[in-house]
């Protein structure tokens, strides 16, 4: 191997855009493998006649091995909750780290609307998925379910993260990581005090980043350093414009606090 080939490889694994499209990339690949059941249903075995032709035995039945039959509302219902229930999990998952960094950043709130309009498609094909009493439809919502997840995934690749990536402040590698705590089951920090203190420099501004990402209109959170945070200050303002509080509590000269929130209504609004 190369000198240059490894450096590639190298800046590659490190890529928070390539390591992020890697976690989506599972999740959706994964998600695909639980639909691909209800989207091509298998027939219904059974004891096949005569020569196994499909044409029926010696008086004439049917060959059951080779016809497919509906299945019942109950086996239906089992078959489609727990694949209902992981979409839904991965949409919200989606939508409380992802999209709510990008729906506040004036880059990308467009796009996180656009988003939102699929979603809202993408509630209905859930919904008669989660309703099918049979394979036939659930069958027919699944392709329709999977055809929308299918744009959902191209879009984030291809545009969201590269754009969440270029934002100021760091805030994708924290993003993906928040993603990831939600699909596991799990909750995220919503502390009303960030001390950032005892964390390592380099993940201070991430780590405040996405707090303010997961904040909701009119929430706050205080900051609480061991000096003034201008660069930060520079980053919000960079990234966020006009679009957030910036409020100091305490000015040093051991402590410094500042209450960082987000505005009810933004300057786009």
């Amino acid at each position: 191997m190369t000198q240059s080939s490894g450096v590639f490889i190298q800046s590659t694994q490190t890529d928070p855009v390539v390591r992020a499209g890697a976690v989506i990339r599972t999740e959706y690949e994964r998600l695909h493998a639980l639909l691909t059941p209800l989207v091509e249903p298998q027939p219904t075995a059974g004891a096949g006649g005569g020569e196994g032709d499909g044409t029926g035995d010696a008086g004439g039945a049917p060959d059951r091995a080779t016809t497919a039959s509906p299945t019942p509302a109950s086996a239906a219902t089992t078959a489609t909750m727990g694949v209902v229930g992981e979409i839904r999990r991965h949409l919200t998952a989606s939508a409380e780290t992802l999209h709510a960094a990008a729906a506040h950043a004036p880059e990308t709130r467009l796009l996180v609307s656009a988003l939102s309009i699929a979603r809202s498609a993408l509630d209905r094909h859930i919904d008669a998925l989660d309703a099918a009493g049979d394979s036939a439809s659930a069958a027919a919502a699944a392709q329709r379910v999977e055809a929308v997840l299918s744009v959902h995934r191209t879009v984030e690749e291809d545009i969201l993260l590269p754009v969440l990536a270029a934002l100021p402040g760091g805030v994708l590698p924290p993003l993906v990581a928040d993603y990831e705590t939600l699909l596991r089951g799990g909750s995220l920090d919503t502390s009303a005090v960030i001390d950032v203190r005892p964390i390592p420099r380099e993940q201070r501004h991430p780590l405040v980043f996405a707090r303010y990402a997961r904040l909701t209109p009119g929430g706050t959170f205080t900051l609480v350093n061991n000096h003034d945070p201008k660069p930060l200050h520079k980053q919000f303002e960079a990234a966020h414009p006009g679009a957030y509080t910036w409020d100091y509590v305490e000015q040093g000269p051991a402590k410094w606090q500042i209450l960082i929130g987000r505005p009810h209504h933004q300057p786009w609004t």
